[in-house]
């Protein structure tokens, strides 16, 4: 880093920047193993690439990349993270968007929820804490964004919100950032997106802030202020909200009936979103006045539905938040046992002479190589698998709703993945086109090298 030599004040920045991406990724590592590294190609992600490796060694951290697949930029700058993530010695992960994906899942929305639910995966897998580089002028544009629609003081927090996600540079203007790349010569790709009008963040940062900088030339002081109140009376409602969960998980939160008996109907408008947000839920207005009043009103053995399909049980003890269909059966290794029963499916390992060969189209079993590690999961919202013929991937949801699979019973379908790649949906698609599978066909030739699964629905 000698190019600031000489510039007191670079080096100054330089300081800060280091300290302040140390500090945060020291702290999380004193609850996870590693730091994973949400990382576009962009130039605030890369810079904060840059740091983190030379602040923490290069087997606390992972590099997560996600392809959006909007083009040859998103490309071009995946390709660059791999490129650098190996020359600092850094685990890189890639994920990416169906080529198949229609223009209605190219909404900002469906980009974050691709992209995050790739990033919690990664996390998750590599018991890392996620590390975003998130600057000041990010905050401020969320906060103006939640103040165009209508956002209460739960949403006005924006990235000021208590969360496990490290974030930082968020203390930082890009301008630093800025600098600190061209100072370093950080090499970054300029994506194309971040400049139309198609999005309203690109809306807000190009037209409406420097319209409203002009007029009020303090406004982004003002909102920012808000926000860090917003922030504080949301770190007090956790407080509040907190000695009230009986349980909680990604599969759901028990809150205390008798603590909520003890709460009035403005508290428990307060109280409900952060309840459901422990479970990853996000509630909206009406959902929330239902909850207030399902409180008040709802007997026990009664439910009522909430947004996102999730619903809420009253219990004798509790109120329970749960998903409407409930896909509570994490990964699982099907390993060497004979069964596994995973949900209302079970996997039964038989052998080579009495299975379907490879080639029968029959789409409730398959041959993997006996080395393979085999896991079942639930399919997730942006996953792909290869066709069944040619090389081009397709989204599970689509082949899922092509076999019929629809509403409750698609929520929960199986697919079986070998080292990260979706290489079986039963009773839907065997892709003889991934390379697990070919692998799978290639070793099965040798004596004794296969395993063959079939699986069975136990109910419908």
């Amino acid at each position: 880093m000698s190019r600031y030599a000489g510039n007191r004040r670079a080096n100054e920045v330089d300081r800060e920047l280091q300290n302040a991406v140390a500090e945060a990724c020291r702290s999380a590592l004193a609850r996870h193993a590693r730091i994973a590294l949400a990382v576009s190609g962009g130039m605030d992600s890369m810079v904060l690439l840059e740091l983190a490796a030379s602040v923490l060694p290069g087997d606390r951290l992972i590099v997560a990349t996600f392809d959006h697949g909007t083009g040859a930029a998103a490309t071009a700058a995946a390709s660059l993270v791999a490129r650098r993530a190996a020359a600092l010695g850094v685990r890189f992960v890639a994920g990416e968007r169906s080529s198949a994906a229609e223009p209605a899942d190219s909404s900002e929305a469906a980009l974050r929820d691709a992209r995050w639910e790739f990033l919690r995966r990664v996390a998750g897998e590599w018991n890392a804490a996620v590390a975003t580089a998130h600057t000041r002028d990010d905050q401020l544009e969320t906060v103006l964004m939640r103040v165009l629609r209508g956002a209460g003081a739960r949403g006005l927090a924006g990235l000021y919100a208590p969360s496990s996600t490290v974030r930082p540079l968020l203390g930082f203007r890009r301008l630093k950032i800025s600098a600190f790349a061209t100072a370093h010569a950080v090499p970054w790709v300029e994506d194309p997106s971040n400049t139309s009008r198609r999005y309203l963040r690109n809306r807000v940062r190009h037209d409406l802030l420097p319209a409203l900088l002009v007029v009020s030339p303090t406004i982004d002081r003002e909102l920012l202020a808000v926000a860090a109140r917003a922030g504080e009376w949301r770190k007090r409602v956790e407080q509040l909200a907190a000695p009230m969960v009986a349980a909680a998980s990604a599969d759901g939160v028990d809150v205390d009936a008798a603590a909520l008996r003890r709460c009035g109907r403005p508290a428990l408008g307060v109280l409900w979103p952060a309840f459901a947000a422990r479970a990853g839920v996000a509630l909206d207005r009406r959902g929330t006045q239902r909850l207030v009043e399902f409180t008040a009103n709802g007997r026990v053995g009664s439910r009522v539905q909430v947004a996102g399909g999730w619903q809420v049980v009253r219990s004798r003890d509790a109120f329970q938040l749960r998903p409407s269909a409930p896909n509570t059966f994490r990964p699982t290794d099907l390993g060497s046992a004979p069964e596994v029963q995973w949900g209302r499916w079970l996997f039964r390992r038989v052998s080579s002479e009495s299975a379907p060969g490879p080639d029968t189209g029959d789409d409730w079993s398959i041959r993997l190589p006996r080395a393979s590690t085999a896991t079942v999961r639930a399919w997730r919202p942006g996953d792909v698998v290869a066709a069944r013929t040619g090389g081009t991937s397709r989204k599970v949801k689509r082949l899922l709703s092509s076999a019929g699979v629809t509403g409750h019973d698609r929520a929960g379908w199986p697919v079986v993945l070998v080292e990260n790649e979706i290489v079986w949906i039963p009773g839907v698609a065997r892709p003889r086109r991934s390379s697990a599978v070919e692998g799978a066909h290639s070793a099965a030739q040798t004596a004794d090298s296969g395993l063959t699964f079939i699986c069975e629905q136990l109910t419908r």
